[in-house]
């Protein structure tokens, strides 16, 4: 497996809403990183975040046109770098 190293590596939960970050790498594997893939979040696809859940979990996302929804602990394990 190829290693990708950033100097400041982020997940995404900590891009604020209304900010956009480009994903890096996908640290989850077997069939969430599948449905992860799946769902647009190949690496250097841009990411915007839209809306949090008034109790902050899960975060609504547009990826490549699709609002998608997603776990904090799901977005932990995708490393973005801010757009």
């Amino acid at each position: 497996m190829n290693r990708i190293f950033i100097s400041n590596p982020l997940s995404l939960v900590d891009i604020p809403v209304g900010g956009s970050a480009r994903v890096v790498n996908i640290l989850t594997i077997g069939a969430n990183r599948r449905r992860l893939l799946d769902l647009g979040l190949v690496p250097d696809s841009i990411i915007k975040v839209i809306r949090r859940s008034p109790a902050g979990n899960p975060t609504a996302y547009l990826i490549k046109g699709t609002m998608i929804a997603l776990r904090n602990e799901d977005a932990r394990q995708i490393l973005v770098e801010k757009d």
